[in-house]
């Protein structure tokens, strides 16, 4: 008989039955025997901030991508490469990964380098559409890296540029001399990763309040919070919010 039959009523009809391993009202729970993460940001070592503990994340290493890259990416790195004396020394690798092109640029050259792929006349990369930040914690030394997404309107080509620092010396030069949309969009790096870009015109926060103390974006940064009120309802800081075994 299946455990389906064994969840009838004399009627045959099917009722409600408690799942196994439901002790603490969670939506959804590992079985009693299996370790215990406490708390939905409980999980620690696998990637999972659900708190389930389900999901284990593999991280292997960007490798520089052989040539031809394939499409215009090859004419890009051409055109970079003949227009900027300094590339060899300013670009650490080129990576094409799920047709994307990403040029890993030294911190201390991304001002250089952007200006390049806006003026010269064979690549007018015109527009920087958004810069954002990315904490690879416990995956490398440079753990925080800052992403350029560019646009060339004339030739309809996108392009992508990365730049890697450590917490402790998260430095590297702004880029809103050469596109000036870059001015809020580095701002809110700063708030929320604490990346420092020098010569910015008013790096201040943005999101976040000017006392804030850190930065909430870093995986290091303690979840927590203050309970709030709605309709009546009390609704608990996140880190509270539910338990799963």
């Amino acid at each position: 008989m299946s455990a389906t039959d064994d969840r009838t009523n004399n009627g045959g009809v099917p009722v409600p039955v408690t799942p196994a391993g439901a002790t603490s009202g969670a939506p959804a729970e590992h079985p009693p025997a299996s370790p215990a993460g406490r708390g939905m940001f409980g999980v620690h070592g696998s990637g999972d901030v659900s708190g389930y503990g389900g999901l284990v994340r593999p991280r292997k290493a960007i490798e520089e991508s052989p040539r031809p890259y394939g499409g215009y990416f090859d004419e890009v790195r051409d055109a970079l490469e003949e227009a900027y004396p300094q590339f060899g020394d300013a670009i650490e690798k080129v990576v094409v990964d799920r047709g994307e092109l990403t040029l890993h640029v030294r911190p201390e050259r991304i001002a250089e380098v952007c200006q390049v792929m806006r003026d010269d006349l064979a690549l007018r990369f015109e527009l920087c559409s958004s810069v954002s930040g990315v904490d690879y914690l416990g995956a490398e030394e440079r753990r925080l890296h800052v992403v350029y997404q560019l646009t060339s309107m004339t030739y309809r080509r996108r392009v992508r540029l990365e730049a890697a620092v450590s917490a402790e010396n998260p430095h590297l030069p702004s880029v809103t001399s050469v596109y000036p949309t870059a001015d809020w969009q580095e701002r809110e790096a700063y708030d929320m990763f604490g990346i420092v870009f020098d010569g910015h015109p008013n790096l201040t926060r943005i999101l976040m309040p000017d006392d804030w103390e850190g930065h909430p974006q870093r995986k290091d940064y303690p979840l927590g919070g203050v309970p709030v009120e709605y309709k009546g309802a009390e609704i608990p800081p996140p880190d509270r919010r539910r338990s799963y075994q």
